[in-house]
Formats: C-alpha cells, sequence, structure tokens
C-alpha cells in the first residue's frame, strides 16, 4: 500500500509523539508499505521518515519549493518531489494513496486531515482515514465533529468517514479493517430536510 502520513513538523513536540511516529513508521515500512508524507526532517514527520528508512522502507517526501529555499526537507531520503505551493502538495500526498493516517499535528495537518475528510464526503477519496490519538490528542476534533452531525451538518453515516486508534500498532489492522466507502457517497453527501 501507498499511505500517505500528515503530522507536526514542529520540533518541540512531545518525545513521546516522536517516539511513536518514528514506531509508525517502522511498522509501516517493515509490513512492506510506502509512506507518502510532506518531505519535512523534523517534527513527527521527520521521526515517520527515520523509522521507515531504518527499517529499509521506502518514502516518499513531497515538499513546497519555498519549504526546501530554507533546508526544511528530509536530507536522507532517497524521493523528495518538489512542487509549488501548498495546494499542490496535498494534492499529491492524496492522489495514489491508499489510505491516510494522521498524527498529532498542527494547523496544517488539521487542513490536510479535514480536506480529506470533505473529499471522502463528496465522493471523491473512498480509503480508510485513521487518527492516531495519542495521548487523545484527537478528542477535540472529535468532540467537534461530532458536533457538526448533531447539528446536522453532516449525516450520521459521515461519522464512519474516519476513525480513531489510540496506538501506533493499531494503525493497520484498523486499515485493514476499515470497510469499503460507498461508491454512491455523492447520493447523500448533502444533508436534506426528510
Amino acid at each position: 500500500m501507498r499511505i500517505s502520513v500528515y503530522a507536526a513538523s514542529s520540533a518541540q513536540v512531545r518525545p513521546a509523539f516522536a517516539e511513536a511516529a518514528r514506531d509508525l513508521g517502522r511498522i509501516l515500512a517493515g509490513a512492506g508499505h510506502t509512506i507518502v508524507y510532506g518531505g519535512g526532517g523534523v517534527g513527527l514527520m521527520g521521526a515517520v521518515a527515520d523509522g521507515a528508512l531504518e527499517a529499509g522502507g521506502e518514502v516518499i517526501g513531497i515538499i513546497p519549493r519555498f519549504m526546501t529555499e530554507v533546508e526544511w526537507q528530509h536530507p536522507g531520503i532517497a524521493r523528495l518531489d518538489v512542487v509549488e505551493d501548498m495546494r499542490e502538495r496535498k494534492h499529491r500526498l492524496l492522489t495514489g494513496s491508499d489510505a491516510v493516517v494522521a498524527l498529532p499535528g498542527g494547523c496544517g495537518t488539521l487542513e490536510e486531515l479535514v480536506e480529506a475528510i470533505t473529499l471522502k464526503r463528496l465522493g471523491l477519496y473512498f480509503k480508510p482515514i485513521v487518527l492516531v490519538n495519542l495521548d487523545g490528542f484527537w478528542d477535540l476534533f472529535q468532540r467537534f465533529m461530532l458536533h457538526t452531525i448533531e447539528e446536522r451538518m453532516m449525516s450520521p453515516a459521515h461519522a464512519a468517514m474516519w476513525s480513531l486508534v489510540d496506538r501506533v500498532e493499531d494503525v493497520l489492522p484498523r486499515i485493514d479493517a476499515t470497510p469499503e466507502w460507498p461508491d454512491d457517497a455523492r447520493r447523500f453527501a448533502a444533508v436534506r430536510a426528510g
């Protein structure tokens, strides 16, 4: 599988988060999966890549040109695709992926995650989306998303577009257990009176 990983670029993340990210990289690479991520060399992004490289895995970084100008890229990955902007990066991260995994992150991670969920709702992306809820990091996001359903901004069926796991060891089993998103998702994308 080609798995797109969204994660923080902050170098000041908790050490436990960084170790979990490194473990995720090792696990995904050890199972023979390709990791596609934002190309960064620090924070959880860098840790995921480091773990995958330690396990002999294939890592593809996709990074906007302006980030390479300040040397934010990972120096050790064999394939780094430089794109023009953040919009193209998001598109390339998702295109051809067999799953999305979101580790803790800031506004960039959140933007990427919400776009993936939005495209799934609109029937433009059908693959599993798994949030790694380390130490409850995604609890508030989960509450907010369920609140949008309670307020009828989305259908109750939309709660199945993503799932949470507490440990990186549970990511691949959750991906494998995620049912196919219906190919007629557009039929119920809009919440209608009825």
